[in-house]
């Protein structure tokens, strides 16, 4: 089953996570276009990140709800950088540990712990409905946030099952840097360059949208995706192109909603069709 999408040039919105997605999809034989939709970086101020996993490693909480796999990461590196590396993993293992889908989940498998809920829905909304099945009362709940999204309805939820809530915001977004590649991804895929682009965040999605209305793009946008196969790795996504009036093409057989069950639904639906760039 090796290089089942060899000679198709696919197009991945790219942050870190997506990092082995652009690696799997190249061991198929795919022709990946790497799209960098932001940069990454720690957050401007790290002292009340340092004072937070301080207040962890004193007195752990009794949950963590871990939003990103980035954002463990961030806390770690600041961690490792102020030698508390080892006593935050000690209080990071004995708290009970939520995480908001699967990359959250990875990244405590990097420092040897594992996640005692992951949610069935990987967003805010899926961790509060997660979270109002437990007992809170009278719990001391971590949370990690990330950059761009208003989280008061998730700390609004917790403390009203009667728990304190202490958030950290480990790392920012850098929008504006990857701008000008998003809109040479937008001419690619106008000119018919793009045999498919696949999709694994609701937040890929309005970025592009974002991005396209800010540099008077959008209608060439919606004509490059009209001619490009659209590729969604789950309900989350489908969903929010949908909220923007477009569809899903390509959707992984049986609600397995992961990287490999995307390319091969990939490799099946573009397998019937002659590369893009077969035709110049």
């Amino acid at each position: 089953m090796a290089e089942r999408l060899s000679g198709y040039r696919i197009l991945i919105l790219e942050t870190r996570e997506e990092a082995q997605f652009s690696r799997l999809l190249a061991e198929q034989g795919a022709d990946v276009l790497q799209c960098p939709m932001f940069t990454i970086h720690d957050a401007p101020d790290s002292a009340p990140i340092e004072a937070w996993i301080r207040r962890f490693i004193a007195k752990p909480c009794d949950d963590l709800v871990l939003m990103t796999g980035e954002g463990l990461r961030r806390l770690m590196k600041v961690a490792r950088r102020t030698g508390l590396e080892q006593k935050f993993i000690a209080a990071v293992g004995k708290a009970r540990k939520f995480a908001r889908g699967p990359k959250p989940g990875r990244a405590l498998r990097e420092i040897g712990l594992e996640a005692d809920v992951t949610t069935e829905k990987p967003t805010s909304e899926g961790i509060a409905e997660m979270l109002a099945r437990v007992d809170l009362g009278g719990h001391r709940v971590g949370l990690q946030l990330y950059p761009d999204k208003d989280h008061d309805a998730l700390i609004g939820a917790i403390t009203a099952q009667g728990a304190k809530v202490d958030t950290v915001l480990p790392y920012i977004y850098d929008a504006q840097a990857a701008d000008a590649n998003i809109v040479t991804a937008i001419d690619e895929m106008a000119q018919g360059h793009i045999d498919a682009i696949a999709l694994t965040s609701s937040r890929q999605v309005r970025r592009l949208i974002e991005v396209a209305q800010a540099h008077g793009c959008e209608a060439r946008l919606r004509d490059g995706l009209t001619r490009t196969p659209i590729a969604s790795v789950g309900p989350v996504v489908s969903d929010e192109l949908k909220s923007h009036g477009l569809r899903t093409d390509i959707y992984p057989a049986n609600d397995a909603f992961f990287m490999k069950p995307l390319i091969s639904a990939m490799a099946a639906a573009l397998g019937k069709t002659v590369p893009r760039m077969a035709h110049k």
